[in-house]
């Protein structure tokens, strides 16, 4: 039950928060982006038309997102505009290994502004000064650069590739890994020199 209580992680750009009724709209327009569709393989290729995504099957899941006690995910909201802007997501939790998987997704309306850089900073303090966890591990493909550098400004090291994980736009495209463990975050604290 390591992620019962759904914490609030308040930045100079961003909150994170529990998902509220109000983010429905926010979180549809998000997943519903054809950069986000890309870029997480929801989509696989540029002529592919995003489909607006089920209301009701995402009012359900985000619905139920306060409630899961093994995973946290919370809602990014833009401090200036005070809109939802994406969400941060720690899940795929090993207890044994005190050990889970990082994910983000922010929308059009939160790119380019650094909010992702922070929320994850944010969620990243929680997870290893508060829920006690050794190991952040994420997974991010290698036609996102963007991201890429996000997650090592944050102090996440590429270990590893999954070669050829995602075939897109008849290419093959591969999967990086990248982690973080306990002992590097009280070094640098999401703030890694060189």
């Amino acid at each position: 039950m390591l992620f019962a209580a759904k914490p609030t992680l308040t930045g100079e750009r961003v909150v994170l928060r529990p998902f509220e009724d109000g983010d429905l709209p926010a979180m549809t327009e998000a997943v519903a982006d054809p950069e986000v569709g890309r870029l997480t393989g929801s989509f696989r290729t540029t002529e592919e038309t995003a489909q607006p995504p089920d209301r009701e099957r995402l009012r359900e899941w985000y619905a139920t997102r306060n409630a899961q006690t093994d995973r946290l995910d919370l809602a990014v909201v833009d401090r200036v505009s005070g809109e939802c802007v994406g969400e941060v997501v720690l899940n795929e939790w090993e207890e044994a290994d005190a050990s889970v998987n990082f994910r983000i997704l922010i929308g059009p309306r939160g790119r380019d502004r650094g909010l992702g850089t922070e929320a994850t900073r944010l969620v990243l303090a929680h997870a290893f000064e508060v829920a006690g966890l050794h190991r952040v591990s994420l997974e991010v493909y290698a036609f996102n650069p963007r991201a890429q550098r996000v997650y090592a400004r944050a102090g996440f090291v590429r270990e590893g590739v999954r070669r050829d994980a995602l075939r897109f736009d008849g290419q093959w495209v591969d999967a990086i890994l990248m982690s973080l463990l306990e002992d590097e975050w009280r070094e640098h604290r999401g703030h890694p020199t060189g």
